[in-house]
């Protein structure tokens, strides 16, 4: 399954914001913005790569607004009332009170002053924002069964929103304009943890690290000030609504300060009718103009604010002299530029905060210039690790998406998962995180949901008997020599290499198992008064087999209860051992009984049969023995055991560490 991104505006450039996404079987458009660099169609997004049939209901789920500015919002007109867009349409309720005004502006000046062709109309206004439904922050809403949306806050302008949409387990946000820095009447972007697939972002300001608002502050106001001071006047054009806003509340406050009686003068247009919904919203400005709000309403501007056009363009545009406003408007130009920036969008360090936030699987870059864009990719992919695009106008990208099957799971499952973690050591679970794994097998049936079961769920739906692959190894220790070495398959000794073999000392076979076996017997007897019963089951009888794992008892995967109790000749090799892979790999829970060892379902134990079908013979060295262990595991395990079987091929278990190996109390077993 993937998530299909269709640009249809703002991409590698900076206007006409406009994209597609395909998402779970459903299709929405983040935002539906016009170029105001253009005059001709390239003004708005190209509809027709939605549907070539113009059947924009059936091939859209939803559009969504993110916020009023008119390359996020200028289109939506034409396309709802020209195009033909009857579907749900989502903006926050500033953005609704909002991006009427912006639009009717824009139409007065582009028909009224200018003469241009009309592309809608004022009805068209009226008509289009009546098919709007405004949401709340952190609203969710359920477009339909699938779909759902919610808006975060976003700073940029009053009620600008991050729009987060889920399908099923996909899901994406799309950031529209936002910024990671409080200005003095919005708060920062705020948004919750979320787990994403894909997170479109802006990149207006992709490479640039924007220095302390203060210190642009300072520079803004002391030349405003120089110029009053002088007996000059300022004119202040402010191309997007809001920004306008912000600096009246940096001047309005400064005048206070300084005790300024120099008048500012407002533009009828607008910034005043702007206004009025500023004082009405109040709660989704920042928190010092809420706090104030008591006592005074910060947009009650008592020095007025002046607005200008889109002069300021060509006044930036180098030096000039004179500037031609239209076929039969000339100016002298006298006055001295300043410029400066107080831009309302994110810098790369912001994106980079809310990237390395949200941890999302892919990114796409939109609302940027393309070399810069090149840039952050980069950013993005070396130093966070995320797969990161950036395509132009009119292209798609197709990035994959989680796919998740609901199933059942059976009783059965869910007691041995619990039952396998209840059984844990206190060590184990100090050395494993808190994620726990199950494992199950996943049953599909014909028009049944699927299921999770567990083995014995499945042979019960199968009718089958269980089966097991065991796979087995005899694999000899070598043994360091000490004064005399055990000979297990005797009972006896044998004599070091060099010493006469004179002196009797015959073979006894069973002799030393049956000693240990009685010591053994004793202990259990007095265990059994004092501590409670312990089965003769859990040790070695003179009469059981031990050639092999095949013919193991059933109980030896249970730790024996009198291990702390008493050592045998088998218990001490076998703690020898133990230690030797405690100390070369990392197994916290190795059980430790009379006479075998065990990790998961690996089992060693000491073989007295030197006709063990598991053995491969090998030839003596002059100054050790061999100890054979026969060994069996599961195939699931079939890693684990050959680091154990490498490791007793390798190590040399030194005898000197068991000497006691028969206590005195045994002696009397052995006259037998």
């Amino acid at each position: 399954m993937t998530i299909e991104c269709l640009v249809l505006g703002a991409g590698q450039e900076v206007g006409k914001s406009c994209v597609v996404v395909s998402i779970g079987g459903r299709r929405i458009m983040f935002d539906c913005g016009m170029h105001m660099g253009y005059l001709d169609n390239r003004r708005y997004p190209d509809f027709s790569r939605i549907s070539e049939s113009g059947d924009f209901n059936a091939a859209l789920t939803c559009i969504v607004i993110t916020h009023f500015h008119l390359d996020h919002v200028g289109a939506l007109p034409y396309f709802t009332e020209l195009c033909g867009y009857n579907g749900p349409i989502y903006m926050t309720y500033p953005t609704k009170a909002l991006a009427p005004l912006m639009l009717e502006d824009y139409r007065k000046v582009m028909v009224e002053r200018r003469g241009e062709e009309e592309q809608f109309s004022f009805d068209h206004i009226v008509d289009c924002m009546k098919k709007v439904t405004a949401i709340d922050l952190k609203q969710v809403i359920q477009v339909d069964k699938d779909l759902s949306i919610c808006a975060y806050y976003a700073g940029h302008v009053l009620g600008a929103a991050m729009i987060y949409a889920k399908v099923g387990d996909n899901a994406m946000v799309y950031t529209g304009d936002y910024n990671m820095t409080p200005d003095r009447h919005l708060g920062a972007a705020q948004i919750d943890r979320l787990e994403l697939d894909l997170l479109i972002t802006e990149s207006t300001y992709a490479t640039t690290i924007r220095d302390s608002k203060y210190a642009r502050e300072r520079e803004f106001l002391k030349a405003v000030h120089k110029c009053v001071d002088a007996g000059g006047k300022v004119l202040i054009p402010t191309f997007a609504l809001g920004r306008a806003q912000e600096l009246c509340l940096l001047l309005d406050d400064y005048w206070e300060r300084m005790n300024l009686k120099v008048p500012i003068y407002f533009s009828a247009g607008l910034t005043i009718q702007a206004n009025m919904y500023y004082k009405m919203l109040i709660g989704w400005t920042s928190q010092k103009i809420k706090e104030a709000y008591g006592t005074r309403n910060a947009f009650d501007f008592k020095h007025g604010y002046c607005v200008a056009g889109t002069v300021g363009h060509k006044l930036m545009s180098g030096k000039p002299t004179r500037i031609d406003l239209d076929k039969d408007t000339c100016i002298d130009v006298r006055c001295q530029i300043h410029q400066m920036s107080f831009s309302p969008h994110t810098d790369a360090k912001g994106i980079m905060d809310l990237l390395s936030f949200l941890s999302p699987k892919h990114v796409i870059l939109v609302h940027g210039e393309k070399p810069k864009m090149a840039i952050l990719k980069g950013r993005i992919e070396s130093e966070l690790g995320i797969p990161c695009f950036y395509p132009a106008n009119n292209e798609a990208v197709s990035v994959p998406a989680r796919q998740t099957i609901r199933v059942d799971v059976t009783k059965s499952f869910l007691r041995n998962h619990f039952n396998r973690n209840f059984n844990r050591s206190k060590h184990e679970l100090l050395c494993v995180s808190d994620t726990r794994i199950a494992e199950g097998i996943l049953l599909m049936e014909k028009n049944k949901i699927a299921k999770i079961v567990s083995e014995n769920d499945l042979l019960h739906t199968l009718d089958a008997k269980k089966h097991t692959v065991q796979l087995a190894f005899c694999c000899p220790v070598k043994v360091k020599n000490s004064l005399q070495s055990l000979d297990f398959s005797t009972g006896g000794t044998k004599p070091l290499p060099g010493e006469s073999n004179s002196e009797p000392n015959p073979p006894q076979p069973g002799k030393l198992l049956r000693a240990a076996s009685g010591f053994a017997s004793e202990r259990i007897r007095t265990h059994h008064v004092t501590q409670g019963p312990v089965h003769l089951s859990d040790i070695a009888h003179p009469d059981s087999p031990l050639d092999g794992p095949d013919t193991a008892p059933n109980n030896l995967s249970q730790p024996s209860e009198m291990n702390a109790s008493f050592e045998t000749p088998f218990h001490s090799l076998l703690e020898l051992l133990s230690r030797e892979f405690e100390s070369k790999i990392d197994c916290c829970n190795i059980q430790k009984t009379f006479d075998h060892l065990r990790l998961k379902s690996f089992q060693a134990r000491i073989c007295l049969n030197d006709l063990c079908s598991y053995r491969i013979q090998q030839g003596q060295s002059d100054c050790k023995t061999e100890t054979f262990f026969c060994c069996s595991w599961s195939l699931s395990d079939d890693i684990l055991a050959r680091k154990l079987l490498g490791i007793m091929r390798e190590v040399e278990l030194d005898i000197s560490n068991i000497a006691f190996l028969l206590p005195d109390q045994a002696s009397e077993h052995m006259e037998m």
